[in-house]
């Protein structure tokens, strides 16, 4: 194993901790917390960085991987490891597995903060690179501002079933060291193209630069909505928390998250009502209730037409 196939910010975590890796493997030692992180460099146009670790407190480190000249398109997976604490209040909305996608201009920090709690896979591509592989004539305008990366966009996809298997065969998959490079190369590719090809669905038009203010306000946005899902979002009241006009706020809304407010909301909450259906065991008229339908024949026709089947039924299987 050379550094060539090894990201410096891994090899910089092992020396900062006093360690080595194995296998390209970085196993926490016991005195600095637990878990583990792994990375692949697997040529000079794509890398990848698996973390899920938590450290005693935080380790400031300088990251030599950052290219200020390189443009390069960033996929962060979240939420994707099995979590082991049991919260409270709607994890499973607000926790939900999701991948951010988003150009270098979003992700240019020069110093990493490896933080206590870390769960997430990260991997990196040459814009350029992935700029050569598709012919521009097919191209959404999503998809071109995203490889033409000139400037700051952050895009935020939940994973879907297919996404889902392809993610788990790289966290869990035994695997010969002798196909490892190859096959987390292969597995990382087929990633970047499914996320691609979900993205190319979208339709916005045209794409609008962010910068962190915006980001952050929509994201508050986003966090109100899965926290009331029981109100129906009020436009205005959005807005005004978000620092923004109604109508800018429902365009960046839909273009990080690839829906308007009112879909995401109604998405959002009948997965939340399947999940108290299934899990916390309640009924039908206590969950519909619950999440503020007062016709619980409306409530079922929107379930039925979100999740397939009527609650009463989804609530038996």
């Amino acid at each position: 194993m050379t550094a060539q196939t090894v990201p410096l910010v891994l090899l910089g975590l092992a020396r900062a901790m006093g360690t080595t890796l194995q296998n390209y493997r970085l196993v926490i030692p016991e005195q600095f917390g637990r878990g583990y992180c792994s990375g692949f460099v697997f040529n000079e146009h794509i890398r990848l960085l698996i973390a899920n670790y938590e450290l005693y407190q935080d380790l400031p480190l300088a990251n030599p991987d950052v290219d200020a000249v390189k443009k390069t398109i960033f996929f962060k997976f979240q939420h994707i490891f099995p979590d082991k604490k049991k919260h409270i209040s709607i994890p499973q909305l607000h926790t939900h597995p999701s991948v951010l996608i988003g150009t270098s201009r979003i992700n240019t920090d020069e110093v990493i903060a490896i933080h206590t709690n870390t769960a997430v896979i990260n991997i990196e591509v040459d814009a350029a690179y992935l700029n050569h592989l598709f012919g521009a004539a097919q191209r959404s305008p999503l998809l071109q501002s995203l490889l033409n990366n000139t400037q700051p966009l952050l895009f935020e996809q939940i994973i879907y079933p297919a996404l889902q298997t392809v993610v788990n065969s790289i966290l869990s998959e035994p695997i010969n060291p002798t196909f490892e490079l190859f096959f987390f190369k292969i597995k990382t590719e087929e990633l970047v193209c499914r996320l691609l090809m979900e993205l190319e669905k979208r339709d916005e038009q045209p794409i609008y630069a962010l910068n962190n203010s915006d980001i952050q306000a929509v994201y508050r946005v986003r966090k109100k909505i899965l926290y009331t899902l029981g109100l129906p979002p009020l436009i205005g009241e959005l807005a005004v928390d978000a620092g923004m006009s109604p109508t800018k706020l429902k365009r960046l809304f839909k273009q990080i998250f690839g829906d308007s407010i009112f879909s995401y909301y109604q998405n959002r909450r009948m997965q939340e009502a399947a999940r108290l259906l299934r899990e916390e065991k309640l009924s039908v008229s206590e969950t519909g209730y619950r999440l503020g339908f007062t016709n619980l024949s409306h409530f079922s026709r929107v379930f039925e037409g979100y999740i397939g089947m009527k609650p009463k039924r989804y609530s038996r299987e």
